[in-house]
């Protein structure tokens, strides 16, 4: 993000209807986090209507502020990680690969999230307004022990410890007291970000920058074995759950109730990106894969 472009900090503040803090400490964060996550969707709409997703920071800007759209991690947390810069949080990009419902990894650079430091000497966070469902608030990321969250709780741990001669994982390194024997996960970047007991993620902490993603967004918006090219979907949290449009099928989740709406016409899918997202698309997006699973990342 440019600062010297006129009302650019306060135009994304107003965007995700948050003032401006005082200061950039742990307090600001959370509420900022929030914010972006009720207001910016989490979708995939460009992948369907043959838009091109460049990771630069202003075009970033233009298509979320601008643009009133949303994204997908690349974007979301890209975007967000220049806004907490100019205001004074220190930010660091973080590459991670995401677990798979068969428990296999991810490719590299399979998703951005950020590392943030406050003004208050608390943290580091792990903040992340883009991996869909996930947790409302930052996660302290040197805690090893359960962190409860509105959206479930979440854990932290060193990521299994692979021999490499033999191959062989050793499990959770947290287990291992004898890092020589066994090695450290966390210092080689390996952490496991886990929900409610189920491996999200796995970090590598080594910084990257924006740049470094884009070939993990090539892939995602154009391999047929990425979620993102199987179906569009929108979603976003709301205060009680999340409401997200996968198609024609609107979903929304408050309190663990899930309740479904299906939808006709092209005018209502495109009264409701309108009225619960805020997005105004001028035609519905076109399905460019095959399969209909709806994707986190």
């Amino acid at each position: 993000m440019d600062p010297q472009l006129p009302h650019t900090v306060d135009s994304y503040l107003a965007r995700i209807g948050a003032t401006r803090p005082g200061r950039a400490d742990a307090a600001a964060l959370r509420e900022l986090q929030l914010c972006h996550l009720t207001s910016v969707p989490f979708e995939n709409l460009s992948i369907h209507l043959g838009e091109d997703i460049v990771l630069e920071e202003q075009a970033l800007f233009d298509k979320i502020v601008s643009g009133r759209r949303g994204g997908f991690c690349y974007e979301l947390n890209g975007a967000f990680a220049a806004l907490l810069r100019e205001l004074g949080f220190g930010v660091t990009l973080l590459e991670a690969r995401v677990h798979g419902d068969d428990g296999k990894l991810g490719i590299p650079y399979d998703h951005l999230a950020l590392r943030v430091e406050t003004d208050d000497d608390t943290g580091p966070w792990l903040v992340d307004v883009g991996f869909g469902d996930h947790a409302q608030h930052p996660l302290a990321l040197d805690d090893r022990t359960d962190q409860e969250d509105p959206r479930g709780t979440f854990r932290i741990r060193r990521a299994p410890v692979e021999n490499a001669e033999s191959g062989e994982a050793y499990g959770d390194a947290e287990a291992y007291g004898d890092r020589e024997a066994y090695g450290d996960g966390e210092a080689y970047g390996d952490l496991d970000v886990l929900r409610d007991g189920a491996p999200q993620f796995r970090l590598d902490p080594r910084p990257r920058v924006l740049a470094d993603f884009r070939a993990g967004a090539w892939y995602h918006r154009t391999s047929p074995d990425s979620g993102f090219t199987r179906a569009p979907v929108c979603s976003r949290f709301t205060a009680s759950g999340r409401i997200t449009l996968s198609g024609r099928k609107l979903v929304t989740t408050v309190g663990g109730e899930r309740n479904e709406t299906p939808l006709g016409s092209d005018d209502e899918v495109l009264a409701a990106y309108r009225e619960h997202f805020g997005l105004r698309l001028d035609r519905l997006p076109t399905v460019r894969g095959a399969g209909a699973s709806a994707p986190n990342g």
